[in-house]
């Protein structure tokens, strides 16, 4: 009857632990008894020195233990001291590896969703924020550029990582992932968590722009506007969580030929060449639309590609030409080159010997009309010289551009030397006594001042900004200025007043104060 209780209560014992660990832990009661019976089967099998024959089991409605070797009943209290905190540890470590793997399940089914966590902790670089009784880390590569955190901070992310370390389980945040932007526009417009409007792809370089590409499936719902908001105060929320990053909202469409000039605004576009072998865009723009098009440090093209997915090139009316006409010129170089050859490569927006090296001379030979022995020769010789021919269109271009710039350079001299400027002085001005300077002193002023109309004929105009001030101070016979104020001039002179300037033209000459 005793023996009978006291197995009841330790039954009864049992249960409570294992409540009271599923409930803390969140460990399943069935691991947890798993556990239990584990541990003291091997206590047992240590204690009689046996590898085999033990049998361990727990009534999980009662609780009640059982442990046999053989036909012999064991009385775990029996076991020793040692062998009960051994099964304890035992006990303790499948607990933790049961717990590591319900939080790696839990959480790897929530990656790249938005979580909400308060900073506990700064260490070097990376800021620890608790997820409820978890620990993320959030390290410096993935905070946006600018931001700095603080000590119990609450801070959004996304779930990037969730890899085991050990019997831990380790959970990497992001703040800098487009999946980060994706999770916000679920949050703050309803339309995409409703399914109304769709995110189509995302491009983004974390602290300074991004691009969005969204689409609506009710044709009544404008996606752009939609995601913009009333006086733009949905993408302001938005904003405002990225630390001012800009966002450019574009509106999706099947067709390359809508897509990518959408994706390149605010510039305009002229034309689009696709060329699907490649994977190649050429985009055509005029000069004025070129940086523009480019972009601050070629931002906007690259942001353009990584949203449709293509690689997008940039030229004008007039590169176009000088890129086609190398192309044909190099091409006629190759192995079995043919006018049909060159037509055939360009057609399919091959423009250099590096774009041909990238191709299997099978799929060559199949647009080409060559043969796979011929094709095998174009791409090796195309590999063998395409290197020869990148420097050769870096010198064309380096010498094209000292062209320009000297040609420029010898404009601006000769608009130089054919300005000739022109003396100016206010009819207010007094003018000073005649100059008794010896001649080589008036040389000296003559040289420093705008020389005298000749033949009768008025002085060209000058800017008179070059000369904010100046003095008339002698005239010649037929009412022209002989000479210009000029600081020589001035320091030779007895009595000089100067006043602002104005113009000189023939009457003022004539109509002498």
């Amino acid at each position: 009857m005793a023996t009978a209780n006291k197995r009841r209560d330790t039954g009864r014992e049992i249960l409570e632990l294992v409540e009271k660990l599923h409930d803390e832990r969140k460990v399943p009661r069935e691991t947890i008894l798993n556990a239990i019976c584990h541990a003291i089967q091997v206590a047992a099998e240590r204690h009689f020195g046996v590898e085999e024959g033990v049998l361990v089991q727990i009534d999980p409605a009662t609780g009640q233990l059982i442990a046999r070797l053989g036909d012999q009943d064991i009385d775990p209290e029996t076991l020793g001291r040692i062998a009960a905190q051994s099964a304890k540890q035992m006990i303790i470590q499948k607990i933790r590896e049961a717990e590591s793997d319900n939080i790696y399940q839990e959480f790897s089914m929530k990656k790249g969703e938005l979580v909400v966590g308060q900073i506990t902790r700064m260490e070097p670089g990376t800021a620890i924020v608790a997820l409820g009784k978890q620990e993320a880390l959030l390290p410096r590569s993935e905070q946006i550029p600018g931001e700095t955190h603080h000590l119990g901070e609450r801070i959004k992310a996304v779930i990037l990582e969730v890899r085991k370390q050990g019997q831990r389980v380790k959970i990497v945040l992001s703040r800098t992932h487009p999946d980060f932007v994706r999770a916000l526009f679920q949050e703050e417009i309803p339309e995409i968590e409703e399914r109304i409007i769709d995110i189509k792809a995302i491009a983004r370089e974390a602290g300074y722009r991004t691009k969005v590409a969204v689409v609506s499936i009710d044709q009544k719902v404008d996606a752009v506007g939609a995601c913009v908001g009333v006086r733009g105060a949905r993408i302001k929320n938005i904003t405002d969580e990225l630390n001012g990053e800009r966002i450019d909202i574009v509106r999706w469409n099947e067709s390359l030929q809508i897509l990518i000039p959408n994706a390149l605004q605010p510039a305009k576009i002229s034309e689009v060449f696709t060329y699907p072998r490649l994977g190649r865009a050429i985009v055509l723009v005029t000069d004025d639309q070129l940086s523009l098009a480019i972009g601050r440090r070629g931002q906007n093209v690259r942001l353009a590609s990584k949203l449709v997915g293509w690689d997008i090139e940039i030229l004008t009316h007039d590169e176009l030409a000088e890129t086609l006409e190398r192309a044909e010129r190099w091409f006629g170089q190759l192995p079995h080159a043919s006018p049909e050859l060159t037509t055939a490569l360009i057609e399919e927006g091959f423009l250099s010997y590096n774009d041909i090296s990238l191709i299997d001379a099978a799929e060559l030979a199949e647009f080409t009309g060559l043969t796979p022995e011929q094709a095998e020769d174009v791409v090796m010789y195309a590999e063998e010289y395409a290197e020869e021919m990148e420097r050769s269109v870096d010198e064309e271009r380096r010498a094209a551009k000292e062209a320009a710039e000297l040609e420029q350079q010898e404009q601006l001299e000769g608009a130089d030397q054919t300005e000739e400027p022109v003396a100016t002085f206010d009819s207010t001005t007094s003018f000073m006594e005649e100059s008794t300077a010896e001649p080589e002193a008036a040389r000296t002023t003559a040289q420093a001042s705008p020389p005298p109309a000749t033949d009768g004929a008025p002085p060209a105009p000058e800017n008179t900004e070059a000369h904010p001030t100046a003095t008339l101070t002698s005239t010649d016979a037929d009412g022209g200025p002989s000479a210009d104020a000029s600081p020589a001039l001035t320091e030779s002179s007895d009595l000089v007043t100067t006043a602002t300037t104005t113009e000189v033209t023939p009457e003022d000459h004539h109509e002498k104060p």
